[in-house]
């Protein structure tokens, strides 16, 4: 079993810019794929982006892609997610999630552990 612990939200301008962070514990975390996932007020869960810890491959959904940014710290065991330049329909709870199997998907059913989830309003 894979602990999560999220970090990093807040209030943000749109244009501007939030890094996320996701720290795991447990065992066996080299072979996991961490996701993060949001969800705004009266939508559905959406993923977001993915990196595999086998071998940092990585996936974007197509409403981040070229503005989100999804890395890892191995030593700190802490997957980021730098978010720049920020939207309002970014607005949402953020989560990180972790995969067993270790590849990079965004289908929320593959991922068997959550964190508890970070805000993060995009607002003038």
């Amino acid at each position: 079993q894979v602990q999560l612990v999220e970090s990093g939200g807040g209030l943000v301008q749109p244009g501007g810019s939030l890094r996320l962070s996701c720290a795991a514990s447990g065992s066996f975390l080299e072979y996991y794929a961490i996701g993060w996932f949001r969800q705004a007020p009266g939508k559905e869960r959406e993923g977001v982006s993915c990196i595999s810890l086998r071998d940092d491959t990585t996936y974007y959904a197509d409403s981040v892609k070229g503005r989100f940014t999804i890395s890892r710290d191995q030593a700190k065991n802490t997957v980021y997610l730098e978010m720049k330049p920020l939207k309002p329909e970014d607005t949402g709870v953020y989560y990180c999630a972790a995969d067993p199997t270790g590849i990079v998907s965004l289908k929320a059913s593959n991922f068997g552990s959550w964190g508890q989830g970070t805000q993060v309003p995009v607002s003038s």
